[in-house]
């Protein structure tokens, strides 16, 4: 420990940081803008499917012992080499761990140690932060960074109070609230048991979701990395672990005994957000309404539980936006030193041009007229 008390490391070793998993998760309870997806599990599992040797790059500081500060990074290399976030494509929100329960002058100072470390990094590589949340602890480093930096929209989630079903409903035009309930009775009428699973069954109810994940999509453009080993690996090491501890919930839904559909919802104090699930296409023919059924279950959790959002997650679907969800912005947030700014230049520069010509796609007619039949 130094003479202050204070103490900066970067880890670099996968085995090292698996090793970390008790006081990540200290710090992650701590951490009142956590994200599931900053939990020790899903990064540390992540990682060994999908990391690279010799590229992990995770800044710890410490005050008296005690992790009260992280950035879960890796190095990607290239012509602009950069700093990421562990998590990949297949995580929505990323994020720095900041403790919460630090006093204001402390805190700042932990800001101050983490972002002079990623600074001190950033001098041969760009630190790109994508999906970034509003009120997200980044933010703090982004505010204290020394050098070039610029900051632009990412993806929309879409977001819902924490009520349960009856309390969204209400929140619907009377036309779409009959509709709704319409829809729930209907449900209620069919018989759909849900069961949460519990943890020893996980291994092959997480089976059962990805075979009808995939049934579902088929022949309507699954995401290919669904199907993928890695993806499966990763998904039953880090959700065994996650529904132990109470940071992820997986559900059965079944109709006359057999399991029609499964969804997996990840948890924080903050928010509950649905991230992946699989339905029989033979419920459609029953006339059930699957995204009111696993709305009705993920509001039940998010408002018993205390949280404040339930998160649809990334995306515009046309299902969600029924429910009048509110889009929230990500933020991305590129920082360099003078050294590196060039590269900063071209990521935003390439950054904005993908996000206007998404936009100019989406707003073009005959784009909507194709999505609506």
């Amino acid at each position: 420990m130094s003479a202050t008390g204070w103490d900066t490391e970067i880890c670099r070793d996968g085995d090292a940081f698996g090793r970390l998993a008790g006081e990540w998760t200290a710090l992650y309870r701590r951490c009142a803008t956590a994200t599931p997806f900053q939990s020790h599990s899903w990064l540390h599992s992540w990682w060994t499917s999908y990391g690279a040797p010799g590229r992990l790059r995770v800044v710890l500081v410490r005050r008296a012992g005690r992790l009260v500060a992280a950035a879960p990074l890796r190095l990607v290399p290239g012509p602009v080499p950069v700093l990421t976030h562990l998590g990949g494509a297949i995580t929505d929100f990323s994020d720095v761990l900041l403790c919460g329960e630090l006093p204001e002058e402390q805190a700042d100072e932990a800001v101050r140690r983490l972002t002079a470390a990623l600074y001190r990094m950033a001098r041969t590589a760009v630190v790109d932060l994508r999906e970034v949340r509003d009120g997200a602890a980044a933010h703090r480093v982004y505010a204290a960074w020394p050098g070039p930096r610029h900051r632009t929209d990412d993806s929309v989630c879409m977001e819902l109070p924490a009520l349960p079903i009856e309390g969204l409903v209400a929140r619907l035009p009377s036309a779409r609230a009959q509709r709704a309930r319409s829809k729930l009775r209907r449900l209620d009428r069919l018989g759909i048991e849900e069961r949460a699973v519990r943890p020893g069954e996980v291994p092959e109810a997480l089976g059962g979701l990805l075979r009808l994940h995939q049934r579902q999509w088929e022949g309507r453009g699954l995401n290919p990395e669904h199907l993928s080993p890695r993806f499966r690996e990763h998904l039953h090491r880090a959700v065994i672990a996650m529904v132990e501890s109470g940071d992820a919930m997986l559900t059965e839904f079944r109709l006359d005994g057999d399991v029609v559909a499964a969804d997996l919802t990840l948890l924080s104090p903050l928010l509950s957000g649905g991230y992946l699930y699989g339905a029989d296409p033979r419920l459609r023919s029953s006339k059930a309404d699957v995204a009111t059924l696993l709305l009705r279950n993920g509001a039940r959790e998010s408002s018993t539980a205390g949280r404040t959002v339930l998160s649809l997650l990334r995306g515009r679907e046309s299902y969600k936006s029924h429910w009048r969800p509110h889009p929230a912005v990500s933020r991305r947030l590129l920082m360099s030193t003078r050294r590196t700014g060039p590269g900063l230049l071209l990521r935003a520069g390439y950054a904005e041009a993908r996000r206007r010509a998404a936009d100019a796609l989406r707003d073009r007619e005959w784009v909507r007229r194709i999505r609506r039949r």
